[in-house]
């Protein structure tokens, strides 16, 4: 499983390099094309897990001014 993040920036919010450093300190990589970053979960991960790592970007990203989207999709 994994879960792909989209990011919407504001320009009176964060810098893009801060938000990168405070989600790769989650465990995301960013990667190039329709998803700015990846995170990847192995083989087992459950619909808890998934929401609870969801609260932790929106509490990350909280205050930055930065919009997001997760898709967690199984094995791509």
């Amino acid at each position: 499983m994994k879960t792909y993040l989209v990011l919407w920036f504001n320009s009176n919010g964060a810098l893009p390099s801060e938000v990168d450093r405070s989600l790769m300190s989650l465990g995301f990589k960013a990667v190039q094309g329709n998803y700015d970053y990846v995170y990847d979960w192995g083989d087992n991960v459950n619909l808890d897990d998934i929401l609870h790592f969801s609260d932790k970007i929106q509490m990350t990203l909280k205050g930055s001014g930065v919009m997001f989207k997760t898709e967690t999709v199984n094995g791509q």
